[in-house]
């Protein structure tokens, strides 16, 4: 996508929003004719524009990566690694994160309004990781970024990582892929449709036209996020915060309240994602994982998907994640030492599981810091 580079400082900075100069052709082969992108960027651009770092986020997150939640008030959900003097140093690199395409905390997504002024819903074009990518590549031309120093993402945020190496080799230096995959699994795709089944016998999902009536499926967005929300932890840290302690009572009810404190935890993880995220979003933005093979183009040789890249690579896996476990990463490394590529591979010891790589791992900001540079 062409685009001119940015003239003035309204690019930068928190809370933006931008409008790509171009329609988005789609990997489904329909066309978005207007995408708006909303993202934060923190620190300064350098003068020859070589500093920046794009840091991709996972399913449920957002731009906000080191800055407060507008709805939430919490911090950043990665403020442990963005910022001055942290292992994305801002006071060195001038970090990009955007909100996808398809979710809803300003990008266009289903929420959005069409050219005829009403949400798009359904009518909303099934997407890919690939389109997401197009997306960010769109908004990089604006601000006038031809190459990134790096590419940074955990889970879905590292599979947009490996996107955009396979796809756009020439416009990132340094790729580092924390617990993800090059191709979802057949049982996180399981998983996904469990969550979406959830949202779409919600009565209230409404075949997807809920917005404006006052009855959104909170109750099967609910579900699909404790679902999903089990799958990010371990065995051991479940056992360790909740093992099978009662909920502030001393007895078993003998009825279907959440007796136990792990149940209560799960509703609360529900109800409170529910304020915060759209259902069709959900959707979306789960079957564009589901989707997700580097392979398909390929013959189903993952080498191949990354012959002749100039990339450096880094990836990253935890013991404890059952999820993306060490083996995705493991097939990647391989591939790509067929393919010639420099790669560096590491497994990180934590009891957290999959969110791992969101938590208090002290070895993970190390391996950060000295890969981003």
């Amino acid at each position: 996508m062409e685009a001119s580079a940015p003239t003035n400082d309204g690019l930068f900075g928190l809370n933006r929003r931008t409008i790509l100069p171009e329609p988005l052709m789609l990997d489904g082969g329909t066309v978005l004719d207007q995408v708006e992108i909303a993202y934060e960027t923190y620190g300064t651009l350098n003068a020859d524009r070589s500093n920046a770092v794009l840091v991709c986020h996972a399913t449920s997150g957002d731009q906000f990566v080191a800055s407060r939640h507008p709805i939430t008030g919490k911090p950043g959900w990665w403020s442990r690694s963005v910022g001055p003097g942290k292992p994305i140093d801002t006071d060195r690199h001038f970090v990009v994160c955007a909100n996808v395409l398809g979710s809803c905390m300003g990008t266009t997504g289903p929420a959005s309004l069409a050219s005829d002024s009403q949400p798009y819903a359904l009518r909303f074009p099934v997407i890919t990781i690939r389109d997401m990518v197009r997306a960010q590549m769109g908004l990089l031309d604006l601000l006038g970024i031809e190459r990134l120093h790096a590419v940074v993402g955990g889970s879905m945020g590292g599979m947009q990582a490996l996107s955009l190496a396979a796809f756009w080799p020439g416009r990132v230096d340094r790729v580092m892929v924390i617990a993800a995959t090059a191709a979802m699994p057949a049982q996180n795709i399981a998983f996904q449709e469990v969550g979406r089944q959830a949202i779409m016998a919600d009565p209230n999902w409404q075949g997807g036209n809920y917005y404006g009536t006052g009855a959104a499926p909170d109750a099967g967005l609910a579900v699909a996020r404790m679902a999903a929300h089990i799958t990010y932890l371990s065995e051991e840290s479940m056992h360790e915060k909740f093992g099978r302690r009662l909920q502030d009572r001393a007895s078993k009810t003998f009825g279907f309240d959440a007796d136990f404190q792990v149940e209560s935890y799960l509703r609360h993880q529900g109800a409170s994602f529910t304020g915060r995220f759209d259902a069709n979003s959900y959707l979306y933005i789960t079957k564009a994982m589901s989707y997700f093979d580097l392979t398909e183009e390929h013959g189903g040789r993952l080498a191949d998907v990354f012959a002749g890249t100039k990339s450096r690579f880094c990836l990253v896996s935890f013991d404890s994640d059952w999820l993306y476990p060490t083996r995705e990463s493991r097939k990647i490394a391989h591939a790509l030492n067929a393919a010639g590529a420099p790669v560096s591979f590491v497994e990180l010891s934590a009891p957290y599981g999959h969110d791992s790589f969101l938590l208090d791992v002290p070895e993970l900001d190390r391996v950060i810091a000295g890969f981003v540079g």
